[in-house]
Parts: structure tokens; C-alpha cells; sequence
């Protein structure tokens, strides 16, 4: 392609200079900075004398368009307005699932931390009734050691009574007057008959203890049993923690599975919502591409006359650049404009 300013600067020199170049020179140099293009195809006489102004039937069809249009963009509108709502719909109900996971968290890791507390618990109640246990077996040895150095009489060898049998005979009294209501004369002597068999044992084992042998394992069996009732209500009160603990853990994890539910049903209206807010998008684009159809379409109609006016002013144009090139052919010098012409015609 020929360099417009390489040019320029050729022709002020030869204007300065007052010289003609050599036709043949030129010639040859036209030929080695040019090549001729194809011709342009002729113009029609009905594209020349058309004036670009719509028929009636295109000022029918580009009302439709207009009403296609303005029907589209007001569609169009709906449904931009109907997916923000839904992704203002679909935001709430993500903030309410992710608020509700993090209760359900929450009151996981509580129960979790009351399960801990509760297998504490029921490890010490383990533990504990071991020696409570190893207690009772003191105790039942040691009773079997007294009873074998205080054998108690049969009832049918001399009618004594046991210590054991005064005893059960004592509590069933007791158990009497507990649960039954009786008159205040028959209250009084049964009050009295506990008393007088309470202090009928409380004599009877103060006589056997009289050995020193007996005494001293009377006293380690008190002491077994003691150390025995001491275990146990340990065992009862860790029992009773295990319990507790166990109980508020079973709630939390009741509270944190409603939870999950409500979780859960915070996640389906997200999926719907969001679901529903894609399908708007979808339509809104749609119908906006539709409304650009109908855009480019309508533009067409509009600007035909432009299209027809600029059709015309191409084939002038090229002509004239067609005229300028026979001159570059013949040798003629071309000023600035032509070479332009030429230029913008794909000449150079």
C-alpha cells in the first residue's frame, strides 16, 4: 500500500522544483505501488433511482414491531422484577437455613459435651459400686464369722428368739405404725411394744458382745457396713448425676433434630426460590434477545432510505476512484485528495 505522507512529500518537491515527471517513470512507479482491484459490480438501475422511503406495508410491519416491542420490553421488566424478588426471597431463606445449622451446631456440641459429663459419671458409679461391693462381701464374711462364734438357738430346741428374727419383728412394727392408722390407744401400746424390743435387743447384743472375740468383729462389721452405706450412697449420687447429665443430652439432641428439620425446610424454599429466580433470568434474557431481533429489524426498515443514500454515494464513489486509477494509469498526476480516494475506494 502507497504511504499518503511518502507522496505528499513527492509532489510538494516536484510543485517547488516547477518539473513534470516523466510520464513513463511514473508509469512505473504507479505499477509497483498499486494493483488494480477487481472492478466494482454495476449498479442496477432500480437500486439507483430507489429513494430508501418505506412502502406502506413496511410502515405496517414496523407498527407491529413497535408493539412487539413495547409488548417484550414490558414482559421483559415482569420478569426482572419477579427474579429480584426471588433472589431476595432466596437470600432470606439461605440466612434462615445457615442460622438455623448454626443452633443445630451449637446445641450438637452441648449435647456432646453432656454425654462426656454423663460416661464421667457412669465411670465413677463403676467404679465405686466395685468397692461397694467389695464392702458387702466384708460384711457378709464377717457376719458369718460372728454367727459361727454365736451360734443362735432353734426356736424349737428352747424357744429363744434370734437377734435377727427380734430385729424383722422390729421393723414390721415400725412398718405398722407407719402405714396404718389406728385408734390413739392401740398407737400408744404399739409404741410401746417397739420400745420394749428395741431395748430387748439392744441388751441382747450388748450381752454377746461380751466376748472379746465377738466385740471385735461386731465392731469391723459396724464398720463394713458403714463403709459399705458410704459406697453406695456414692454410687447414688454419681448414678444420679449420670442421669441428669444423660437426660439433658437427650433434649438437646431432641431440640437440635426439630431444628435440623426447620434446617432443612429452609433448604428446600432456597432451592425452590432459586430455581424459580433462574427460570426468570432465563425468560427476562429471552425476551430481551427477542426485543433486539425486533430492534434490528425495525432499524432496517428505518434506516433504508440512509442505506440507499450511502449505496449510491459507494458506487459514486467507486467510480470516481475508478476514474482516478485510469488516470494513474495514463501517467497523470494525482493530488493528496485522490490518493485518499483511492485510498479509502482498496485501490492502495
Amino acid at each position: 500500500m502507497v504511504d499518503v505522507e511518502d507522496v505528499n512529500q513527492v509532489d510538494s518537491q516536484e510543485e517547488k522544483q516547477e518539473t513534470v515527471a516523466e510520464p513513463q517513470a511514473e508509469q512505473v512507479a504507479v505499477e509497483q505501488l498499486v494493483a488494480e482491484p477487481t472492478a466494482p459490480a454495476a449498479e442496477t438501475a432500480a437500486d439507483e433511482n430507489d429513494d430508501g422511503e418505506p412502502t406502506e406495508a413496511e410502515k405496517a410491519k414496523l407498527k407491529d414491531l413497535e408493539e412487539q416491542r413495547a409488548e417484550l420490553n414490558n414482559d421483559a421488566e415482569k420478569h426482572r422484577i419477579r427474579r429480584d424478588e426471588l433472589n431476595a426471597e432466596t437470600k432470606d431463606w439461605k440466612n434462615k437455613r445457615d442460622a438455623l445449622n448454626a443452633q443445630v451446631r451449637a446445641l450438637v456440641d452441648e449435647a456432646g459435651k453432656n454425654r462426656e459429663v454423663r460416661d464421667g459419671f457412669n465411670q465413677k458409679v463403676r467404679e465405686v459400686k466395685t468397692v461397694r461391693d467389695e464392702w458387702n462381701g466384708k460384711v457378709s464374711e464377717l457376719k458369718d464369722k460372728i454367727r459361727q462364734l454365736r451360734p443362735e438357738p432353734s426356736d424349737d430346741r428352747n424357744g429363744e428368739v434370734s437377734v435377727s428374727q427380734m430385729k424383722r419383728e422390729l421393723e414390721r412394727l415400725e412398718r405398722t405404725q407407719e402405714t396404718q392408722s389406728m385408734e390413739a390407744d392401740k398407737e400408744k401400746a404399739l409404741v410401746k411394744q417397739i420400745s420394749v424390743l428395741a431395748r430387748q435387743i439392744e441388751e441382747k447384743e450388748k450381752t454377746d458382745e461380751g466376748d472379746d472375740a465377738i466385740r471385735d468383729l461386731v465392731q469391723q462389721l459396724r464398720d463394713a457396713k458403714a463403709k459399705a452405706e458410704e459406697a453406695h450412697h456414692e454410687v447414688s449420687v454419681n448414678a444420679e448425676q449420670a442421669q441428669e447429665a444423660h437426660d439433658k443430652m437427650l433434649s438437646l439432641y431432641q431440640q437440635a433434630d426439630a431444628l435440623r428439620k426447620e434446617a432443612d425446610a429452609a433448604q428446600a424454599k432456597f432451592v425452590e426460590c432459586k430455581q424459580a429466580a433462574d427460570e426468570e433470568h432465563r425468560l427476562h434474557i429471552e425476551q430481551i434477545k427477542s426485543v433486539h431481533e425486533i430492534s434490528r429489524s425495525a432499524d432496517g426498515i428505518k434506516n433504508k432510505k440512509f442505506m440507499a443514500r450511502k449505496k449510491r454515494a459507494d458506487v459514486e464513489s467507486k467510480k470516481e476512484a475508478k476514474e482516478i486509477f485510469e488516470k494513474f494509469k495514463n501517467g497523470e498526476k494525482l493530488s493528496t485528495e485522490d490518493l485518499m480516494t483511492l485510498q479509502k475506494s482498496g485501490y492502495l
